[in-house]
C-alpha cells in the first residue's frame, strides 16, 4: 500500500467551545495520509490510478469551512466522507492542530490525530 500525502495545510476557521473562537476564528493545520494503491499511476503515469491531491484538498478545505466544537469531530467528519468519496482509499490517517489556541500560556498548538 502507497500512500498520498497533504502536508501543512493552514486554514482559517471557526472551530472551538469558547463563543470568541467560533466568532473571531483561528488557524488550523491539517496533515493528512490516504492509504492506496497508486502502481497503476507508478507504471502508467495516469491520474485513474491514484487519489487526486487536489480533489483531496478540496474536500478537507469544505469540511474544515463547516464549523465545529471540537477538532476531534472535525477529524472523524474528514475521514468519513472520504471513505465515502474514494473508494479506492484503505485508510486515512488525520492530524489536525489549531495554533495558538486559547490557553493562559505559551502554547504554540494543540493536535488530534486519527485513523480509520
Amino acid at each position: 500500500m502507497q500512500k498520498v500525502l497533504l502536508e501543512d495545510v493552514i486554514f482559517y476557521a471557526h472551530h472551538g467551545l469558547f463563543d470568541e473562537e467560533t466568532i473571531v476564528g483561528g488557524r488550523f493545520e491539517v496533515n493528512l495520509a490516504v492509504e492506496t494503491d497508486f502502481s497503476l499511476a507508478a507504471d502508467e503515469d495516469k491520474i485513474e490510478g491514484t487519489v487526486n491531491y487536489v480533489a483531496l484538498y478540496n474536500l478537507v478545505k469544505e469540511e474544515v469551512e463547516k464549523p465545529s466544537k471540537l477538532i476531534e469531530h472535525l477529524a472523524g467528519r474528514i475521514i468519513k466522507r472520504i471513505k465515502e468519496e474514494f473508494s479506492e482509499v484503505e485508510n486515512v490517517h488525520i492530524k489536525i492542530s489549531k495554533l495558538n489556541p486559547p490557553i493562559s500560556g505559551e502554547v504554540g498548538k494543540v493536535s488530534v490525530e486519527m485513523e480509520g
